[in-house]
């Protein structure tokens, strides 16, 4: 997760999240439609240092768990999964044509999205021409073309 220049900023790209995950998903279906290139979605989780294989394989059996709990044994697992460390999830588009494979970083390329400055080491400052800050919700519009142009980008790069 990036850094972010200001709270109001880590705010804004918490409401854009979800939405640019949808859009960069939708138009990464459009540009596979139109190329030679196959791909799958991957979901990697990058556990921090500090866990050890038993918190893992406890997280992961808590988090099966979770699916078929009562509300009340819910409740018991959110709280033992609080305790434990957390992996972050890393969604990867998986890219192949003939003997050639590319992997895209689908978060990265969704804090690219959200972005002023799309490929900078500064800390992030949130594109606000993709909120609708009067009315309090997300330019679709604004959100899908600059999403389009990304992911249009990222597949003219792909070797």
């Amino acid at each position: 997760m990036p850094q972010f220049a200001t709270a109001q900023d880590q705010r804004y790209a918490q409401a854009l999240m979800q939405p640019a995950l949808i859009r960069i998903i939708d138009n990464i279906r459009k540009q596979l439609d139109d190329s030679d290139w196959q791909g799958r979605y991957r979901d990697d989780m990058r556990w921090p240092a500090e866990a050890t294989a038993e918190q893992k394989q406890q997280y992961l059996a808590l988090q099966e768990m979770l699916e078929t709990a009562t509300p009340e044994e819910h409740d018991q697992i959110q709280r033992t999964l609080a305790q434990l460390p957390t992996p972050e999830h890393i969604y990867v588009l998986c890219l192949t044509k003939q003997d050639a494979q590319q992997e895209i970083n689908l978060w990265q390329l969704c804090y690219r999205l959200c972005s002023v400055a799309e490929d900078s080491s500064d800390p992030m400052t949130v594109d606000t021409s993709l909120l609708d800050l009067q009315q309090g919700d997300v330019d679709w519009i604004a959100l899908d073309k600059k999403a389009q142009r990304l992911v249009a980008n990222a597949f003219q790069g792909l070797a």
